[in-house]
């Protein structure tokens, strides 16, 4: 049976230590049955006033937020873990000394951020969706003299039967004029 010192010294342990703690695989389960001892005698009124059934109470309150605060920890290491395995990959002393909901809640946080690791990938390689050319493949119909590139650069001259691979906004505007016709589209 776990007691409060043992609650306690979990707690000091989680603190102090940038590593998850081991802890027994039931230690849920012992700090349930723990605390409803503790919620039993509390609730006893044989004495409402008596100074055991009022220490009781109190450490029954604190030994609540104590593993409130013991579980907080955790997450949070969990989070950092979680992070770091997705950048580097994570030791396995580190998955064996997660509890069992801990294991699945991890898993979840890996399998969320491993998905949202692969919509950035998508969204960077086809550029939202949207995948906007800056060049494109023509043909010209016609000879032409010099153009001069929305960047201020100098393009051409060309000449009639001609392939080129010109930016969109130049394209467009020689395609509305009938000079040139598309080749990749």
């Amino acid at each position: 049976m776990i007691t409060y010192n043992d609650l306690y010294e979990a707690l000091r342990k989680e603190r102090y230590s940038e590593q998850l703690q081991n802890l027994p695989k039931d230690y849920i389960s012992q700090i349930g049955a723990y605390l409803n001892d503790k919620k039993k005698m509390a609730e006893k009124e044989d004495d409402l006033f008596s100074d055991a059934i009022i220490k009781t109470k109190k450490q029954l309150e604190n030994a609540v937020s104590i593993f409130k605060e013991l579980i907080l920890r955790r997450k949070k290491k969990l989070l950092n873990l979680a992070f770091i395995a997705t950048e580097t990959g994570i030791s396995k002393r580190d998955y064996e000394n997660m509890l069992d909901f801990e294991k699945k809640m991890f898993d979840k946080i890996m399998s969320s951020m491993d998905e949202s690791e692969k919509d950035l990938s998508g969204i960077l390689s086809s550029n939202g969706g949207k995948s906007v050319k800056k060049n494109k493949m023509v043909l010209f119909k016609e000879e032409m003299t010099e153009l001069m590139g929305s960047n201020g650069n100098k393009v051409g001259p060309f000449e009639k039967g001609e392939v080129a691979n010109l930016p969109s906004e130049i394209v467009d505007i020689l395609k509305e004029s009938g000079k040139v016709e598309l080749i990749d589209e």
